[in-house]
């Protein structure tokens, strides 16, 4: 193991490179600046996909070894971000997206004794590039923001040590949320659930709240008017004022060891889904805010245990929602109708699964590393093509930019197009 400084900058610039061959990435329609794409909701804009893959699976451009970790990659024109661990260190990286070589890597100190890594270790949070910045959190609560074209430090938080949040035994898992110049990310403690930091220079604008922590990552949505962060907590899905911190709403949405994992889906008629595992189920509910009181009302339109999402993504499409059902063991694709909780359909095409939505078409990508390309209405599913892609655990929810796809295991990541 190496025995360099906890905390060790390494920039590797590739200039030629990068000016030769980002072009054609900077071309692609739209980037994936965050957990989730553009909106937070595993939906790309892109277009131009194949309706069909060859047998041996769409043209790969580049693959190259990564390291352990569950991060998902964020793309920034010609850059891709991401992190992982090697050892008792956690990793910060930027990756040429044409070619997958190393512009800078910010590596730190992350041993964690008594931690939980049954299933490995992290890094659970996917960075957030907001404008010159790359904000990452790492397993053990370590927050840098990074100068996204050098990977400087430029201000970082200890969540647990400096700001005495709730430490979580199998690793931080948050993914970072924007807003109007705030950094927002679970926290943990009495009075602090939540923390709101200032991008700039990392100083806390708010602490608020006593809701249960969870390994859930928040979405900014607009009811009829008012921004409002929706926290998935340990024991409850909440409505915040992202501004201020202030709670709007609650409504109890309990699972065994208050493990509410998945990201919530919320729709333009105002109806927000959650899911869980872990004896949780399905809820929708439905928001309506009195513009002459400016109090939010959280109506439940149904709640079932038939569609259970784990860790895996939920993706609203018209009226339906698809996503994996199942804890651990089978965990076959669902479709719900997200206005009456009707179950249209179960299929086990895949194993447990990340989707990704563009295009009319599903990108698919199975725990078993099974890569696939699907659509799906409310009659069924439709398996176009499947090709066996990756060997390590692929818990990791693929980016799409344009068309092209990159995917990580446990041990690689590999850039494909999907044109």
């Amino acid at each position: 193991m190496s025995k360099s400084p906890a905390r060790r900058f390494r920039a590797v610039v590739f200039a030629s490179a990068l000016s030769a061959l980002a072009a054609p990435v900077a071309q692609a329609q739209g980037d994936w600046p965050q957990w989730g794409g553009p909106s937070r909701n595993f939906i790309a804009k892109s277009k131009g996909l194949a309706s069909s893959w060859p047998e041996k699976g769409p043209k790969q451009l580049w693959s190259r070894p990564l390291g352990e970790g569950y991060s998902a990659v964020v793309a920034d024109g010609s850059v891709l971000y991401t992190m992982y661990s090697q050892g008792t260190q956690e990793v910060a990286v930027a990756l040429d997206a044409a070619t997958g070589k190393t512009l800078w890597e910010y590596k730190y100190d992350a041993a964690a004794p008594g931690m939980n890594y049954e299933f490995g270790a992290g890094p659970h949070s996917t960075p957030l590039v907001a404008g010159e910045r790359v904000f990452t959190v790492g397993s053990t609560g370590k927050f840098h923001a990074l100068d996204k074209k050098t990977g400087k430090v430029v201000w970082s938080k200890d969540l647990w040590k400096d700001l005495g949040g709730a430490r979580m035994d199998r690793g931080y898992s948050c993914s970072p949320v924007a807003y109007k110049g705030l950094i927002i990310v679970t926290l943990g403690g009495p009075g602090q659930s939540l923390v709101a930091l200032d991008q700039r220079d990392g100083r806390v604008v708010w602490k608020k709240q006593d809701l249960a922590v969870s390994p859930a990552s928040h979405i900014v949505i607009n009811v009829d008017g008012q921004d409002q962060l929706v926290a998935f907590t340990g024991g409850a899905v909440a409505g915040l004022d992202p501004a201020t911190g202030e709670l709007l709403w609650s409504q109890p949405h309990p699972t065994d060891f208050g493990l509410n994992i998945t990201t919530p889906v919320w729709g333009e008629d105002n109806l927000l889904f959650v899911s869980s595992a872990y004896g949780g189920g399905s809820r929708v509910l439905r928001l309506t805010r009195d513009r002459a009181t400016g109090k939010t009302a959280a109506t439940e339109v149904w709640f079932h245990r038939r569609l259970r999402v784990h860790h895996t993504t939920a993706v609203r499409v018209g009226d339906t929602v698809y996503g994996s059902s199942g804890d651990f063991g089978p965990s076959p694709l669902v479709a719900v109708d997200v206005k009456t909780g009707q179950v249209l359909w179960q299929d086990r095409s895949f194993a447990k699964a990340n989707l990704v939505y563009a295009d009319g078409k599903f990108i698919v990508l199975d725990e078993d590393g099974q890569l696939g390309l699907a659509t799906a209405s409310p009659a069924g599913l439709k398996v176009i093509s499947k090709v066996a892609l990756l060997d390590g655990r692929a818990w990791t929810v693929p980016t799409l930019v344009g068309t092209r796809l990159y995917v990580r295991d446990r041990k690689n990541i590999v850039a494909l197009d999907l044109s």
